[in-house]
């Protein structure tokens, strides 16, 4: 039953990440504004067209990498040696915790103009890697029961 536990979370993280990565590469302008507003999209866009033009090809790269790991995630939904699950799940928690960190450390401070869209983004990590730990805990008790 680990394993299948083991397969929907990798899915459910897939499609995240590749649904997410290619809103970021073909549809920038309108993910901005949809979860910003319309003021601080256009702040985010630069206000230069070389600053745009950079801004776009930043956020592209971004989204093709989103789309990979979305990919990869894909390919380890199909692997059923549970050491191998368990090593994974714990390292996908300690990125998403990193990860969390990170905006609360750094990001916190760029994104003062959207207000505390830092806060959503950091909870939205921690809600990932719960799932992950979910799944530990899961197994393990499934494991000594």
């Amino acid at each position: 039953m680990g394993s299948y536990t083991f397969f929907l979370v990798c899915i459910l993280h897939s499609v995240v990440a590749i649904t997410c990565g290619i809103l970021m590469m073909f549809y920038t302008n309108e993910v901005f504004v949809f979860s910003h507003g319309r003021e601080t999209a256009v702040k985010l866009m630069g206000s230069t067209p070389h600053d745009q033009l950079l801004i776009q090809t930043s956020d592209s790269f971004s989204g093709l990498l989103l789309f990979a790991i979305g990919f990869l995630l894909f390919m380890v939904a199909f692997v059923k040696d549970r050491n191998f699950q368990g090593a994974f799940a714990r390292g996908c928690v300690f990125l998403h915790v990193a990860t969390a960190v990170w905006r609360i450390s750094f990001d916190r401070k760029l994104l003062e103009d959207l207000g505390g869209d830092w806060v959503r983004l950091v909870v939205g990590d921690m809600a990932l890697a719960l799932s992950w730990v979910f799944f530990l805990l899961y197994t393990w008790r499934e494991k000594y029961d």
